[in-house]
């Protein structure tokens, strides 16, 4: 077979990863790919949003599966095309993936069908959004309705800063047309929780839950970024929390997606928090979350391109899915200066790497023999353990193995997950 797979960071690269174990994959394209995949994958420099490039080259090249992972093609139609020459997806259709390109959409869907989230109002002009504000009491969270690249979410810790925020969003262009209508929503409490699930609009299979953390620095100080680490399974996510969030918040998303039109058929990404009144949604994605996708799959036993397969045609339900009973931990090192500037270009030494390794590349490039630095989060550091704490060391130990100049890397990436299982 030959698959195509569309992006480019170390979520593409993790799934690459795990569709090659598949003995029946002869050849993997990834659009654009990067330089650091380049022994897992061959990459073609055709952006992931430039859908027309993409539908020629599956034509051109006789592609027989796709997967579509990051959210901007999946809310611009790039399934819809695919599928409309006959290549068989995984991912949602642009209709289905409106989850996730509209946060107006989402929480109107979740008050709609009783779905626990956030109190919240949408706004299109900023002058009723600043009176709003004036009736609130901070904090207070402000969201851009569209895509903003995991940026369109300020936690303003007053009044004056959700003012601020809504300003930029709606009247300074901030966000382009995404930020033109804002979501202003009340500030939860509590632990999150990531829980990437594959659904066909039938079956709904919810994944080992995992732990982000979006902070630059240590003790969660810093700018937000795209994630600096993760483990799974989250610790906060206990059998009951679970049997809650199918019950509350996955089936009935799944059934309210259906009603509306809309079936989802790929990875649906919840973001949660187990708040004092239970489990509420935070967000939804459209797809598989970077870097939870990176402790993800290595758990993952049953094989992939199975699995993506059954989802595509809708038989879901007739595939075993089974995860390692194991702990996972990703170290992402990044270049010094990120989520703000950084310098690029910067050689890149990799070890060799053990069974329950892996090292997943998201911003590289290939300079004859070398790989040099070519973004803000270079590349994730991964282990898997019997413990959680064995998998910490491990994927840290994996870390310090690796070389580039102006590396940096968060060095508690674990340690809320172990103070809650302790």
């Amino acid at each position: 077979m030959k698959l195509l797979v569309i992006g480019g960071g170390g979520r593409e690269h993790a799934i690459i990863k795990a569709l090659r174990r598949n003995p029946a994959v002869e050849e993997i394209f990834a659009l654009p790919g990067n330089g650091g995949m380049e022994g897992d994958a061959t990459c073609v420099p055709i952006g992931a949003k430039d859908i027309p490039a993409i539908v020629d080259f599956a034509k051109a090249n006789a592609i027989d599966f796709a997967v579509v992972a990051p959210d901007d093609p999946l809310v611009l139609g790039c399934v819809d095309a695919l599928q409309a020459i006959g290549v068989p997806c995984f991912g949602p259709e642009a209709k289905a993936a409106i989850i996730e390109g509209s946060k107006a959409f989402s929480k109107d869907l979740m008050k709609k069908y009783g779905i626990p989230t956030a109190k919240y109002e949408t706004f299109t002009e900023l002058d009723a959004a600043l009176s709003y504000l004036d009736t609130q009491t901070a904090p207070i969270v402000v969201k851009a309705d569209g895509l903003a690249l995991g940026k369109g979410v300020i936690i303003a810790e007053t009044i004056a800063d959700a003012k601020q925020a809504a300003t930029e969003m709606m009247a300074e262009g901030k966000f382009g047309e995404s930020g033109k209508c804002i979501v202003i929503e009340e500030f939860l409490t509590g632990p999150e929780v990531s829980v990437l699930a594959f659904t066909d609009g039938e079956t709904m299979v919810p994944m080992v839950s995992s732990m982000d953390h979006k902070r630059a620095m240590d003790g969660d100080e810093g700018l937000n970024t795209g994630g600096m680490g993760t483990v799974a399974p989250n610790p906060y996510y206990t059998p009951e929390v679970a049997q809650r969030c199918m019950e509350e918040i996955f089936l009935p998303t799944m059934r309210a997606m259906n009603t509306e039109g809309r079936t989802f058929r790929g990875c649906l990404y919840f973001g949660l928090m187990v708040t004092p009144d239970g489990p509420k949604v935070i967000e939804y994605n459209c797809r598989f979350g970077d870097p939870e996708t990176q402790v993800v799959l290595p758990l993952l036993e049953t094989d992939l391109l199975t699995i993506m397969q059954a989802v595509s045609e809708g038989r879901l339900k007739d595939v075993d899915v089974k995860f390692r009973k194991e702990h996972a931990c990703c170290v992402v090192l990044a270049s010094k200066g990120y989520p703000l500037s950084y310098e690029k270009g910067f050689e890149m030494t990799l070890p060799e790497t053990a069974a329950d390794e892996e090292i997943y590349i998201a911003g590289a490039k290939r300079d004859g023999d070398k790989l040099r630095t070519n973004g803000g989060r270079v590349l994730g550091a991964v282990a898997r353990a019997e413990t959680l704490p064995a998998a910490i060391e491990k994927a840290y130990a994996l870390a310090e193995k690796i070389h580039f100049d102006n590396a940096f890397y968060r060095r508690d990436i674990g340690q809320r997950a172990l103070k809650a299982t302790n």
